[in-house]
């Protein structure tokens, strides 16, 4: 094997730039063995780093024409490969660092980062030959199988590994043109009243910061609102639901658009509806979100991320069962308390004597609000899940929490 390549160095490594076709990644590049380590025991647990990642990466290889990947290191030993350097000048100036790497076919060569890309390569391979010819950006390092060599090829690995950045969800939802949850998530953002602007946090977490007293909700708790959304659009439309492959494949334009509308339609109808949610549009000063999500009272249910994605769910799951438009379940729902600081939500999900949130809790504030529209909408399985589940939060017994929970059974009704 001989291909053109770049040396080059940095600190104390020499290495070369060069490309790879994937079929002779495949033949060549082998998994991690007893390189970094004589213990069995330790190279079997680098082995079972490789997670089922790979086949994700495997299906964005043979659904995607856009497919690019950046480049994946790679050491090498034994053998006898050859560098032979090809020396021109041009316009007075003299490059030395442009050659052609020459392998004997001897050497070893095994992934120092990109493990899981290479496992994807070698997965579409097997089902799509065509892309033997493709090409992917490599850099090789020299590696010794010495004591040394292995401590230094180690150092390298965990450095590669350790300190490479992982793309955080709200990266992914302000970025990817693939998922169409991604797409319409921004284009909410970019055009829907309830998301302009200050509106929306755009923080790298799901939770809203204190400080934060502007924004009606998170950019990724909205994106999780809107996978519920999809389940929905899709089960209308009689279509099959594949999560991942939904969020990994672009769907056509006209799916797009009608997944479009579908989302905006409910956010329409939920900020048309739920009254405080209509006032909070009327604010205008710096501190628009105070009143709704504070450390004194905690503000209402529907401005914390925590309540916000259990009632979308719960809107749609009432959709489901009874057939009604959003427009009319949600003003129906307009009737329930959204305060945290009062019943049903106290100690659910407001810590009233710490002033604090407590962890989520999505399945039993479901059922809550399911609870609260139309008792008749659960299943006997579930109110005995109800009923437990919240006891155990407000540390009661059976018969006291059924008779809490009549107290708002229904409500919407009334």
């Amino acid at each position: 094997m001989r291909i053109p390549a770049i040396n080059a160095k940095i600190g104390d490594w020499n290495y070369y730039i060069a490309t790879l076709t994937f079929k002779d990644l495949a033949k060549n590049v082998k998994r991690i063995g007893d390189e970094l380590h004589k213990s069995k025991t330790l190279s079997d647990m680098i082995q079972r780093s490789i997670t089922k990642n790979y086949l994700s990466i495997k299906q964005y290889l043979l659904q995607n024409d856009e497919r690019f990947f950046n480049s994946v290191v790679l050491a090498v030993y034994d053998g006898d490969p050859n560098w032979i350097e090809v020396d021109f000048d041009y316009k007075e100036t003299r490059y030395t660092s442009i050659g052609l790497l020459e392998f004997t076919g001897d050497e070893k060569i095994f992934p120092v980062d990109g493990q899981h890309r290479i496992e994807g390569i070698k997965s579409a391979l097997k089902e799509n030959k065509a892309l033997g010819n493709e090409e992917i950006p490599v850099i090789l390092i020299s590696h010794r199988k010495t004591k040394e060599g292995m401590e230094r090829t180690r150092r390298l690995f965990s450095t590669l590994n350790r300190y490479a950045k992982p793309v955080t969800p709200s990266e992914i939802i302000a970025l990817d043109e693939d998922d169409v949850v991604a797409i319409i998530t921004r284009s909410l953002v970019e055009n829907h009243v309830l998301f302009e602007g200050n509106r929306i946090s755009l923080d790298k977490t799901k939770a809203i910061s204190d400080k934060n007293k502007t924004a009606f909700t998170s950019i990724e708790t909205l994106y999780n609102c809107n996978l519920y959304l999809l389940k929905a659009f899709m089960k209308e439309h009689n279509l099959k639901y594949n999560r991942e492959e939904m969020l990994r494949k672009r769907p056509s334009g006209d799916f797009i658009q009608l997944f479009n509308d579908y989302s905006e339609l409910f956010w329409n109808e939920f900020t048309k509806n739920i009254d405080h949610v209509r006032q909070f549009l009327k604010e205008n000063s710096n501190a628009a979100a105070l009143p709704y999500r504070n450390s004194d009272d905690g503000g209402k249910l529907l401005f914390r991320p925590l309540g916000l994605q259990p009632f979308v769910n719960s809107i749609i799951e009432i959709n489901k069962k009874n057939n009604l438009t959003y427009g009319v379940i949600l003003q129906r729902m307009n009737k329930i308390n959204f305060n945290l600081n009062e019943l049903p939500w106290k100690q659910v999900l407001w810590n009233d004597y710490e002033k604090v949130m407590l962890p989520k809790a999505d399945k039993l504030v479901t059922h809550l609000l399911m609870y609260m529209y139309d008792s008749k909408l659960l299943t006997e399985k579930n109110v005995r899940e109800l009923i437990k589940g919240y006891a155990a939060k407000i540390n009661m017994g059976a018969t006291e929490t059924e008779e809490l929970l009549e107290e708002i059974k229904d409500i919407s009704k009334k």
